[in-house]
């Protein structure tokens, strides 16, 4: 007999989305919008023995990004967007300091390309953490515990059921949980406001958690209607529309570009450099930040593609928002882009 869905949202929450009845569930499982999504041991496997036919090309690329120091800018209180590697971003809005998907340091598995821009004991006076997903190269365990040692009053902001995986990592740290299409309350002091929306990907930390917590994007708006969308990990959906419809063009979108072969085991995960494009231009953004590319080897593409493949659609006008590929630890400040 199958299973009856259910739908959660956090009903302390605002739904932004008329009718909304929040995110679909299967048993335990969150829905990838209406359906299942459950990755195959089976495409695993078939990647694990399968030759990769640009193996001798990967091992010769040993491009890596620009790293450029930060400190300065973390020192400062002035407004901007650093990038520090993968998907992780520094962002300051009206003196307020958030922070995504924080992966600040190697693991098994999971070794970082490049140092950081910044020393890790410098990243002090973050307000708010954003946690989109659970994957191990978005959420890591040592990050958490140093960042909330180091930052005791921040919060965090994240997906329906990951309080209890991240308090499991760092037991006073604040949480507050969303599902999509949500706004986060954040009190009535802070400058700007915060959503959690939908993106196409899954969840899975060990053996028996499938998509038992949510995975997502975040959208920042200010109180003059400029907007910062971050996609997070997602493979290409009608979410994009869909957000677009909600809120009209945006203006900066973090959209990930790495991580996309083989296409079998991957299109389903994240977007290739023109999926990313085309996501972008779906989303009417003015500027488009690439991210997910250069800092860990998750994938079979050279190291270098990523970035080569969305600067040649920009290049040959097929991305309607102005292309900007920073330094890591390099400073986006709003006012250059005006």
């Amino acid at each position: 007999m199958a299973l009856r869905p259910t739908y959660l949202r956090n009903e302390a929450l605002k739904t932004i989305r008329p009718n909304y009845p929040g995110n679909k569930m299967i048993g335990a499982q969150f829905c990838n919008g209406e359906e299942l999504y459950e990755p195959s041991f089976s495409t695993v496997l078939r990647w694990q023995t399968s030759k990769n036919p640009q193996k001798e090309e990967k091992k010769a690329d040993t491009w890596v990004p620009e790293v450029v120091d930060c400190t300065a800018f973390l020192k400062s209180q002035e407004d901007g967007l650093v990038w520090l590697g993968h998907a992780c971003f520094l962002l300051r809005v009206g003196g307020v300091t958030l922070l995504t998907d924080p992966v600040l340091f190697s693991s098994f598995g999971l070794r970082r390309r490049h140092e950081l821009p910044c020393r890790v004991e410098d990243l002090t006076g973050i307000n708010y953490l954003l946690l989109s997903h659970g994957h191990r190269d978005h959420l890591d365990e040592a990050s958490i515990k140093q960042l909330a040692r180091q930052n005791p009053a921040m919060q965090v902001l994240t997906s329906l059921r990951m309080a209890p995986l991240v308090r499991g990592m760092a037991s006073g740290l604040q949480v507050q949980e969303a599902g999509w299409w949500q706004q986060y309350d954040l009190g009535d002091s802070a400058p700007f406001e915060l959503f959690y929306l939908p993106a196409s990907h899954w969840h899975r930390r060990g053996l028996n958690d499938l998509n038992r917590v949510l995975w997502g994007s975040f959208l920042l708006r200010t109180p003059d209607f400029r907007t910062i969308y971050f996609a997070a990990d997602t493979s290409m959906a009608d979410h994009f529309e869909e957000i677009e419809k909600q809120f009209g063009p945006l203006d900066t979108v973090l959209v990930p570009i790495g991580a996309y072969k083989p296409a079998y085991m991957m299109q389903l995960s994240h977007v290739n450099p023109h999926e990313a494009a085309k996501a972008a231009n779906q989303l009417r953004a003015g500027h488009v930040v690439p991210m997910h590319y250069g800092t860990f080897d998750l994938s079979d593409e050279p190291a270098s593609e990523p970035l080569h493949e969305i600067k040649m659609v920009a290049h040959g006008g097929m991305l309607r928002g102005e292309l900007h590929t920073p330094a890591v630890g390099e400073v986006m400040r709003w006012q250059d882009w005006e």
